[in-house]
């Protein structure tokens, strides 16, 4: 340690307070983090590059100190993905602190990072409050069945409305129009779990048929509309 003139000078006075760091709440317990090995939590966090034309919706789960698992979900960059790819592979096995030091190849997905660790290190997560905090693969769980992202796609324009392209629900095929043009309902095809049907063996068809649902009074319709097409 190298010190100033005028500090070697001075004469020493001791410190009294010293009742370190606040504690925060980290899976049930308080705790004075004081080193990296100190976090722990589960949470999310979201991300946008520079020119703001993609997203990316990150799940971090932390167990002391070290990331266990990782979710990286991107929209609207078709190199996001990729980046995305490579980031899944950096991020496992990493502290959090290395993590936000790292290159994660994607500005958004550097972004979500940073606001990840400002959650994280406040004790702000998701597993705060629960007791053992939780287990690794709970990232999965939010993908739900087929291990799809919850996306929600929509597209209108002045002069010929809305059109639902996909929705939580899966893929849209068709919107049902009342008499006065209106959308009150749609049709839907949950990709991942067809996906997984055909990969069990199922025909696509049949396949295609056990995934297809309906939402609203979609057989109330006096029109249906493919809102790609038509």
């Amino acid at each position: 340690m190298i010190y100033s003139q005028e500090v070697e000078n001075m004469c020493p006075i001791a410190k009294g307070a010293d009742h370190g760091p606040a504690p925060i709440p980290q899976e049930g317990l308080w705790t004075k983090a004081k080193e990296i090995k100190d976090i722990n939590g589960f949470t999310h966090g979201i991300g946008w590059c520079a020119p703001q034309q993609g997203a990316c919706k990150l799940t971090l789960n932390v167990k002391e100190g070290v990331i266990q698992e990782a979710l990286v979900e991107t929209l609207g960059c078709s190199g996001m993905t990729h980046s995305a790819a490579m980031a899944a592979e950096i991020l496992a096995g990493k502290t959090i602190l290395e993590a936000l030091n790292t290159d994660l190849v994607c500005d958004a997905i550097n972004t979500a990072m940073r606001e990840l660790f400002l959650q994280i290190v406040y004790g702000r997560t998701q597993s705060a409050f629960s007791e053992n905090g939780l287990p690794i693969g709970a990232g999965l769980e939010d993908l739900g069945k087929g291990l799809r992202s919850q996306v929600g796609t929509m597209y209108s324009t002045v002069a010929k409305g809305p059109r639902y392209l996909e929705m939580a629900e899966g893929y849209v095929t068709k919107i049902a129009l009342s008499e006065d043009d209106e959308i009150i309902g749609y049709q839907f095809v949950k990709l991942g779990v067809m996906m997984e049907n055909i990969k069990k063996g199922m025909s696509a068809d049949e396949a295609l048929k056990k995934a297809t649902g309906t939402y609203g009074r979609f057989d109330d319709a006096v029109k249906y509309v493919d809102p790609r097409t038509e």
